[in-house]
């Protein structure tokens, strides 16, 4: 039976896979490994994702500790994203998968 997403898979790929699913949530995450950016610059920075989806996602990874969502006051108010310390610990992670992806991208190529 599948499990919700609001339930934990016993499974701990299903558990890390539930955390990055999604067409862009690898994406954002690689655009903030570069370094904290705005709503608007990652929107900017990502060819082809709305700003509801990319809003969402953000509220997603926020929710799940992977990400830091600070508010910054003044005249303009802003909101800047983060990876937080947790979400860090993934890092290495996505590394391997990127690495992977590239290879799988060759293959792909010389197959079709």
């Amino acid at each position: 039976m599948p499990v919700s997403k609001k339930e934990i898979s016993e499974c701990p790929i299903d558990a890390m896979l539930s955390v990055i699913d999604g067409r862009w949530k690898g994406t954002i995450l690689w655009r903030l490994s570069e370094r904290p950016m705005r709503t608007s610059d990652l929107l900017r920075s990502i060819p082809g994702i709305s700003e509801r989806m990319l809003i969402r996602h953000l509220k997603d990874l926020v929710s799940d500790g992977i990400l830091i969502r600070q508010r910054e006051k003044g005249t303009h108010p802003r909101v800047i994203y983060s990876i937080s310390e947790y979400g860090m610990t993934m890092l290495p992670v996505l590394e391997h998968i990127c690495s992977w992806g590239r290879k799988h991208i060759q293959v792909r190529k010389r197959v079709g």
